[in-house]
């Protein structure tokens, strides 16, 4: 039930968050050059993404409303599909306060007579926000979100005393839960641009002041990149399976470059492996299983066994 813990290899979950002029779409694009092309920015701020075009090399995916939260889905799982290694989302702001984001649905279904309130409205909007969040957390790029921030004030009752309305600092125009989803957060400043970290999980920002650029990118590509790779854990996984199943290991990855017509291992993903060896873990727990499996393999194990360009083997 328990392991030695390991940092694996990671995508990032970077957010620059501040107020209208603290450049925040610049700093993105700065940090995402760092990281490595090719670059997308899903684009909410009226197009204001083709502003840095002659400075940088990226692909643009405007919204202009309304920001529903499957706008952006949509657009992620396209820039995952045509191979972006970092995706800039300007704004994630949008998608919970713009027009159709999460804010404006929970108000619709408060409104719309169905016996709803604003408390019962969050069992509609919130789904949608989590299916949302999970999108980004999960996806193979690296992801930098934008976030506007706002002040934010309380009201503190002290005994026997007026209340009294107190300035906190600024708050994301975002979910208040968001934060915790991110391996880094930076807040910029109007003046001069300065970044400081109010959250970092790689520790590299603590205690600095500093304008981002694409050295900041680059520090965090060699962070992300220095944890043990995930993909080699999955496949070290498979060949200890293999052999405790005495399966042919050769035949076994003919099998899985076959299936999911891929040159190579290298080209087979994370996901697939993962599916793979929950398909030898059923195999490990019915013998009847294994014994059909054993026999695709003594099949493709053959020497004159040909297997036509993008024909799987037959595995029901």
């Amino acid at each position: 039930m328990f392991r030695k813990a390991q940092r694996k290899q990671a995508k990032l979950r970077l957010a620059l968050a501040g107020p209208s002029g603290s450049g925040k779409t610049y700093s993105a694009l700065r940090i995402a050059t760092g990281l490595g092309g090719p670059i997308a920015v899903i684009d909410t701020e009226r197009r204001s993404g083709d502003l840095y075009s002659d400075e940088f090399n990226y692909d643009i995916s405007p919204i202009d409303g309304p920001f529903g939260p499957q706008e952006y889905i949509s657009r992620i799982k396209t820039a995952e599909r045509a191979g972006y290694n970092v995706l800039i989302i300007d704004s994630l702001s949008h998608a919970w306060a713009g027009t159709g984001g999460i804010l404006d649905i929970k108000d619709r279904v408060a409104k719309s007579g169905k016996g709803m309130n604003d408390f019962t409205a969050w069992r509609t909007a919130t789904p949608m926000h989590i299916e949302l969040v999970d999108t980004i957390l999960t996806s193979p790029c690296h992801i930098i979100a934008t976030l506007r921030t706002k002040t934010a004030y309380d009201v503190i009752q002290k005994e026997k005393k007026k209340t009294k309305v107190t300035k906190l600092g600024l708050a994301f125009i975002q979910s208040p839960e968001l934060e915790y989803e991110f391996t880094v957060v930076l807040d910029l400043s109007v003046d001069g641009h300065i970044a400081t970290s109010t959250k970092d999980r790689t520790h590299l920002f603590d205690g600095k002041y500093f304008v981002p650029d694409e050295e900041t990118g680059r520090q965090l590509a060699a962070w992300l990149n220095s944890g043990v790779d995930p993909k080699q854990e999955l496949i070290s996984h498979i060949h200890s399976l293999l052999e405790t199943l005495n399966l042919n290991t050769n035949a076994y990855w003919l099998y899985a470059a076959t299936k999911y017509q891929a040159a190579s291992i290298d080209e087979i993903d994370q996901h697939q492996l993962q599916e793979q060896i929950n398909l030898l873990g059923q195999c490990r727990q019915n013998p009847a299983k294994l014994n059909q499996f054993r026999e695709v393999l003594s099949q493709i194990a053959k020497p004159q066994a040909t297997i036509p360009e993008g024909q799987q083997p037959a595995m029901h």
